[in-house]
């Protein structure tokens, strides 16, 4: 196309006034067009698309909150088509979901394709945890008994059925998918590598500048590779972008930290140790690493008794991270001297196994690491323990990760553009509105006035808060899950079921769905329940088809789309703040003057936010939020409320379930 071609050839005249005019034009010239290609311009959108433009010509970062309805991803892909085309250079766009990742995948070949973009050359990166391991299916696969399902798995992996995870409809637990999925990957050494999806993704993903065009990963892929940067190690993406949109960016320190955060079981330790003891005595045979390495072992044994003895007592879920009492009766400093020595040796060590070897070095410092903040030598990480792994797991955790994303992210030569529905809390500057995500993340650059959604609230939705439930208490959590559940039963019924249940805790989600499929209620309306693994695809089929309620947590409060009257209810079951005695909310608490103001109502904002944006998704949508936390209420007298209700784009709000009734009545949702 001519204007596609003008955009080319004026990178041959005045570097930086020629770009922005070129880009600039282009950018006017993309929107005129939008109704002859059937596409239709949203409030906003041009906006974004023009600070976007605006960040990169003149190399400075921008944070830009982009409201529901405004079309965000076509927003910044426009530009980082346009931005490609001009640089010759790949676009990296992270986001927080395999599922928001393929979603932008197809929405770059839809908005290519219609602007006359014909060979954008893309690749979609997944952790190796969603890929299928020939090589891990080969052991595991018994002609003798092809009958067993881990075999069966194993075979329909062999026969090149299943390449990742999503290829299993109806999905599988991660216990069963992660005895095929790829681990440790010997990459070049694999005799499985030219049918192997995870290793031409890499490929791609490292591929030189001029031979991809976008690169879309998740969150945690980029931090890792920020990591591996740092360190001096091989990165995992290409070393040269021409600009990082990072989507869903509000989640961007929770990815961080557990990107950084080093996980440590029993078996898992030992398994380095083995690994450390096979590849050194290969090379050495010097045997006095054989006792060097049941020393080791011995101590890591004892400390694990100890850690287990601490979760038996404090621990009352499997999720809860409990505090590490002092190690006692362990030569803590002797142990970390002995790891130093292995590393030692390791980092001399030549051998053709090369990534092998690197791995275990790796490993082998992050216990060093571990064993020096157990014995306080080590006082920049937080330290707590769980069951997370279903096996007692130590975890550590930089305390400060603002000082790594600033150095590695946002000081680079790149642009780094932060962008999300809600990136903002309340304030009179926009400065003061993007101050909670700043001081978290460390971000330097400019904040771009909020692109608010074109939705209209104020006559297609009411908000609910219920004041009947009585104020959360652990010691009396079943009064309140009883009153909760009374509450949730007559709002499902008001609206014949079409609502999302959003819970903060997967054991109040279990109690109510045990209520509910006991019979005891009086309903109609069909019960689902989200389901274990990475796709939740099939349960909202489910959910849409029945039109009844769908009990959810975790991914269900971002990133779900379902439009129209399918969905006309969503319930908060309980405002999401953050755990008080969680160590990384506890150690952010410590650090600021006022910590409930600071950090856990901006923390419960953004969640909420979050949340309450999967009611509206149409022009024509309407719908029902209901809270059911009196906390809010305004007898309740929480300082908090006033923010929310100016945060939250509801306009009617109501403590009156009668009130409530005329408009679902007056709206016929």
């Amino acid at each position: 196309m001519n204007w596609l071609n003008e955009l080319y050839k004026s990178q041959q005249r005045d570097p930086k006034k020629d770009l922005e005019r070129s880009l600039v034009e282009a950018i006017f010239r993309v929107y005129d067009r939008f109704p002859r290609i059937g596409l239709r311009e949203r409030i906003g959108q041009q906006d974004m698309s023009l600070d976007i433009t605006d960040a990169y010509i003149n190399g400075r970062n921008a944070m830009i909150e982009a409201g529901v309805g405004i079309g965000k991803s076509f927003g910044y892909l426009i530009p980082s088509l346009l931005i490609n085309q001009k640089s010759q250079q790949p676009i990296i766009i992270a986001t927080s979901s395999i599922q928001l990742s393929e979603q932008i995948h197809k929405d770059l070949r839809v908005i290519g394709s219609r602007l006359g973009f014909t060979t954008v050359r893309s690749v979609v990166g997944k952790g190796m945890g969603q890929y299928a391991c020939r090589s891990r299916a080969a052991e595991l696969s018994r002609p003798d008994d092809p009958n067993s399902s881990l075999s069966a798995l194993a075979q329909r992996v062999l026969d090149y059925e299943i390449d990742e995870r999503a290829d299993i409809k109806g999905g599988i637990s991660d216990a069963e998918w992660s005895n095929v999925s790829v681990n440790d990957c010997t990459f070049e050494r694999c005799p499985h590598k030219n049918a192997c999806l995870f290793y031409d993704m890499r490929a791609k993903l490292n591929a030189k500048a001029h031979e991809i065009d976008f690169i879309i990963v998740n969150q945690d892929l980029l931090i890792r590779d920020l990591m591996k940067k740092k360190e001096g190690t091989r990165s995992i993406i290409s070393e040269r972008p021409a600009l990082i949109v990072i989507d869903e960016a509000h989640n961007l320190e929770a990815k961080v930290r557990d990107a950084r955060t080093l996980e440590f079981t029993f078996r898992g330790i030992f398994r380095i140790l083995d690994t450390t003891e096979q590849l050194l005595t290969k090379q050495s045979g010097d045997k006095r690493l054989l006792s060097q390495s049941k020393f080791i072992k011995r101590s890591i044994e004892g400390i694990f008794t100890q850690i287990n003895a601490d979760l038996l007592h404090h621990a009352k879920q499997d999720s809860d991270r409990i505090k590490v009492s002092e190690i006692k009766g362990i030569p803590l400093s002797q142990v970390a001297n002995d790891l130093k020595d292995l590393s030692l040796r390791l980092s001399i060590l030549t051998s053709r196994h090369e990534r092998e070897i690197d791995d275990t070095f790796e490993a082998i410092n992050g216990l060093i690491t571990l064993l020096n903040v157990l014995a306080g030598i080590e006082d920049n990480y937080l330290l707590w323990a769980s069951n997370s792994l279903r096996a007692v797991t130590i975890s550590i955790c930089p305390k400060d990760i603002s000082q790594f994303l600033k150095h590695t992210l946002f000081n680079s030569k790149t642009s780094v553009i932060l962008t999300s529905a809600t990136l903002c809390q309340g304030g009179d500057t926009l400065e003061e509105q993007y101050s909670y995500l700043t001081q978290s993340l460390g971000y330097k650059g400019d904040f771009m006035d909020r692109k608010s959604s074109p939705f209209d609230y104020t006559n297609h939705a009411m908000m609910y808060i219920s004041s009947k439930v009585p104020h959360y208490h652990h010691e009396q959590r079943e009064v309140y899950l009883e009153a909760a559940y009374q509450e949730m039963v007559q709002l499902c019924n008001l609206t014949q079921g079409r609502t999302i249940v959003l819970f903060s805790a997967k054991d109040d989600m279990k109690f109510i769905h045990k209520k509910l499929i006991s019979g005891t209620s009086d309903y109609t309306w069909a019960v689902h329940v989200q389901k274990e693994g990475s796709s939740q695809d099939g349960v909202i089929a489910e959910f849409r088809e029945s039109k009844g309620v769908l009990l959810s947590t975790g991914v269900f409060w971002e990133g779900v789309n379902i439009e129209g009257p399918d969905l006309s209810q969503v319930i908060v079951f309980r405002l999401p703040f953050p755990v008080p005695s969680d160590p990384i909310y506890e150690y952010k608490a410590a650090v600021t003057e006022n910590p409930f103001m600071e950090v856990f109502v901006p923390d419960m904002l953004l969640r909420l936010r979050q949340g309450t944006g999967r009611l509206i998704r149409s022009e024509t949508d309407l719908g029902v939020l209901s809270i059911l936390d009196s906390r809010l209420s305004a007898s309740a007298k929480k300082n908090y409320r006033e923010q929310v209700l100016e945060t939250l784009p509801f306009k009617k709000v109501t403590e009156d379930f009668s009130v409530l009734k005329k408009f679902v009545q007056k709206k016929g949702i």
